[in-house]
């Protein structure tokens, strides 16, 4: 099991990316809720030779909405209209064996079926949804928020918060969960790391203004009371480099 992490300010930080640049797209307006939940109850979820991480004592859970904005392939121009829409994930936290940090996706919410069915076909757990963001008020009480509705209404989830955009955050736990740079994941028996990179979020605290979700339960993910931690971002470029296997290949 792993183990807390000293704070670094190198570790929050991008590495090199791996060419090829597979991938460029930008994310914005993202909130970002996270639970405690004890590292054995998701240790399930994580792919073969991956183990959960632990920040700050525990495993996390997250509830993540953001808008896509622009997504292309390689460095090229961004795909119309299929290059732009609203995503929730539910996403837990993951090491590797070669001690990469990462994240493991459990369900990704997102409202263009093709690019729903591409990435299932990649081995990432999209759903299609009908989804929409949610943006209220003015100023320092403008709020950012997600709807979200599983098609045959399997699942849903509403949430939204007040961000504090003279305030950054900038603690060790925030930074934890949110300089994350690849994910793991399984394709054909293999367990993958696809690395992405970004210049570190413009992150900011935020009050949660309203919380009623059905994801994170249809998950398998269960958590008490409300997020610990709460956060908001208007947003990064980010591109995706070469996947490579870390377990059974």
């Amino acid at each position: 099991m792993t183990t807390d992490h000293h704070r670094d300010p190198d570790r929050y930080l991008a590495p090199e990316l791996p060419r090829p640049v597979i991938m460029d797209q930008y994310w914005a307006d993202a909130v970002f809720l996270h639970w405690r939940i004890d590292a054995a109850a998701v240790a399930g979820f994580m792919p073969p030779g991956v183990v959960p991480d632990v920040v700050d004592g525990s495993s996390w859970v997250g509830l993540i909405g953001f808008r896509m904005v622009g997504a292309g392939l390689g460095r090229g121009l961004p795909v119309p209209y299929f290059g732009s829409f609203t995503e929730i994930n539910v996403r837990l936290y993951s090491r590797g064996p070669d001690g990469t940090r990462g994240v493991v996706f459990v369900t990704l919410d997102a409202s263009r079926l093709a690019v729903v069915l591409a990435a299932r076909a990649g081995g990432i757990p999209y759903v299609w949804s009908k989804c929409a963001p949610v943006a209220r008020g003015e100023g320092a009480r403008r709020e950012y928020g997600y709807d979200v509705v599983r098609y045959r209404r399997q699942a849903s989830s509403r949430f939204a918060v007040r961000p504090d955009p003279a305030t950054t955050a900038e603690d060790a736990l925030s930074l934890e969960l949110t300089a994350r740079f690849g994910l793991h994941s399984v394709l054909a028996g293999r367990t993958l790391y696809i690395p992405n990179t970004h210049t570190p979020w413009p992150l900011h605290p935020a009050v949660l203004t309203e919380f009623d979700d059905g994801l994170l339960a249809a998950a398998g993910l269960q958590v008490d009371g409300p997020p610990e931690s709460v956060l908001f971002s208007p947003g990064v470029q980010t591109q995706f480099g070469k996947p490579r296997v870390v377990h059974g290949g």
